[in-house]
């Protein structure tokens, strides 16, 4: 029968358990899934970020010899983040490990690290939606917290600037979608100066995407499209529609919405280090001045040996530092 004295074993040191919580089965999200944030560990609980502000001027003429134009010293600044600290508990029962028995060849600590293993899949389930979460906000540039309404982090803020919002007016049946996008990209384009992207994405909520397909304009461009096949097909995973890919994005957690219903978000894609995800270490003897990982997990055994409890965390800081780069778009 399997005994609490189990995790005395090696098998459930700090090591282990962070291995076992970074292997459980991984809940489809989107951003995450599409690596739009570059993800990177560090040994602090809070980064800097240097900002250069370069502006173009023309050069005015001047007789030849004589001396030319100074420059405008660059100005620089330094913003300051720190990371948010995700713990979560939960634990174990003597009860839970009294009633197991070893099956077949199946050893006590396998039988128990079973249990363990369970735990903590649900609690990287919950880890792994609010990291999602949090990627959403830093795209449309403010963090919440899991109330959906506590601002942990404003990058709107932080950099000084203000968000861009176009009303694209679906609601309008003679609207020109096309150059609609058009002038979206231009305020993009417009904010980000002599930097390029790759592309245009898109992330659209069920009722700005419903609208945007249905939009008589939208409709006539692909009305002979594969013989009508756009307007037959299922278009939530992605259309290209002004050289610009348009997805659904299906965000959701009780009655919290990711995007709210009837807005959308305009992203360039491929501009450097734009979207940034940094892990700082979990706040553990062990792992203090380590390289951050996105998952930690430990356990401790209880009072009068009568269960285990079990911790989890993250320590994400989630940046867009190109926020007003993201054009906000209304139906």
């Amino acid at each position: 029968m399997a005994s609490l004295d189990i995790f005395n074993d090696n098998a459930f040191g700090v090591t282990s358990m962070i291995t076992a919580i970074n292997e459980a089965p991984h809940v489809p999200t989107m951003l995450g899934d599409m690596r739009l944030f570059t993800e990177e560990g560090m040994s602090t609980t809070s980064a800097f970020i240097e900002m250069e502000g370069e502006t173009l001027s023309l050069v005015p003429a001047a007789e030849r010899g004589a001396p030319g134009k100074t420059d405008d010293k660059r100005k620089r600044k330094v913003i300051p983040f720190k990371v948010v600290h995700l713990p979560q508990m939960g634990g174990i029962n003597a009860d839970e490990v009294q009633g197991v028995r070893a099956y077949g060849s199946e050893t006590e600590v396998q039988t128990v690290q079973g249990i363990v293993n369970r735990e903590l899949a649900v609690k990287r389930q919950n880890l792994d939606v609010t990291l999602e979460f949090q990627r959403m906000g830093a795209v449309k540039g403010i963090v919440y917290d899991a109330d959906g309404a506590t601002e942990l982090l404003d990058l709107y803020e932080a950099f000084g600037v203000t968000q861009q919002t176009l009303d694209v007016q679906l609601d309008v049946a003679d609207t020109k979608v096309r150059n609609k996008m058009i002038a979206a990209k231009r305020m993009i384009e417009a904010y980000l100066g002599g930097i390029t992207s790759s592309g245009y994405l898109i992330l659209a909520s069920a009722a700005f995407h419903d609208a945007f397909v249905s939009h008589p304009d939208v409709e006539k461009a692909y009305d002979r499209w594969q013989e009508g096949g756009f307007l037959r097909s299922d278009t939530r995973k992605g259309f290209e529609f002004a050289e610009t890919t348009i997805r659904e994005y299906r965000g959701k957690v009780g009655s919290q919405d990711f995007i709210a219903d009837g807005e959308a978000y305009m992203i360039p894609l491929g501009v450097p280090r734009m979207f940034m995800t940094k892990f700082a270490p979990a706040d553990y003897m062990e792992t203090v001045n380590t390289m951050g990982l996105p998952y930690y997990a430990k356990q401790e055994l209880r009072k009068f040996n009568k269960g285990v409890d079990i911790e989890t965390q993250s320590n994400p800081l989630m940046i867009n530092t190109r926020p007003r780069a993201v054009i906000r778009l209304t139906v």
